[in-house]
């Protein structure tokens, strides 16, 4: 096992994943504004400041009121333990997806926007670090560093332009935009058609995510 985030989630971009074995690895978070957990196939990964002890310690807690080892890091008990430990905010479980390097140029035309004051730009600046931002017709891309570092992807489209393929072409060029870097995404899990336009774009799901942010 790996023994930082960042070497844990660069693994699972490459198809490695932490052993099945029902278990939760506890790592330091990355810096001070991300901290959360990440369930993958029988094997969990909690990220935070917090000592180790107490995040098993409600761990085994739960186990003793018989919930299902496999999912006690994603029980909204863990869930609500954690938010008033730590004083943070979440809000909701995210299906984690990413989408390996793909070469070539993007096939939509994306102008990318140079104003740090817009509104896209601002936001976006909230919860990841060296943002960039592309318009297109009808469609934001946005391509920033968030949980340890990692090159995210979110993009948004416009209502009246939607179920015409829009989705999927801005996330495939975020693939061709990363730099030769794997791109990550999460996506909401009643968010159907976000993750049908990542899924069609040759992103796949590896976990999901609880992401737990400062107020």
């Amino acid at each position: 096992m790996a023994d930082g985030l960042r070497d844990i989630l660069d693994a699972v971009a490459r198809g490695v994943f932490p052993s099945a074995d029902g278990g939760t690895t506890v790592v330091p978070q990355d810096g001070p504004r991300d901290a959360g957990v990440i369930a993958f196939t029988a094997h969990s990964v909690v990220f935070t400041d917090e000592d180790p002890r107490w995040v098993r310690g409600i761990l085994d807690g739960l186990g003793r009121e018989g919930c299902d080892p496999l999912a006690a890091t994603m029980n909204a008990r863990f869930l609500t333990a954690f938010m008033e430990r730590t004083g943070r905010t979440t809000d909701t479980v995210d299906v984690l997806l990413t989408g390996a390097r793909l070469p070539g140029r993007p096939h939509i035309a994306l102008t990318e926007v140079a104003d740090p004051g817009h509104p896209r730009v601002v936001s976006a600046r909230r919860r990841r670090d060296e943002v960039r931002v592309w318009a297109a017709d009808g469609g934001v891309l946005v391509l920033g560093r968030g949980v340890a570092g990692r090159l995210e992807v979110a993009v948004e489209v416009a209502e009246g332009v939607r179920q015409r393929g829009l989705g999927r072409r801005l996330v495939t060029a975020a693939r061709q935009l990363g730099g030769g870097e794997p791109v990550w995404a999460q996506i909401s899990a009643g968010n159907a058609r976000s993750l049908r336009a990542f899924q069609a774009a040759g992103y796949r799901a590896v976990g999901s995510e609880a992401l737990f942010l400062r107020p």
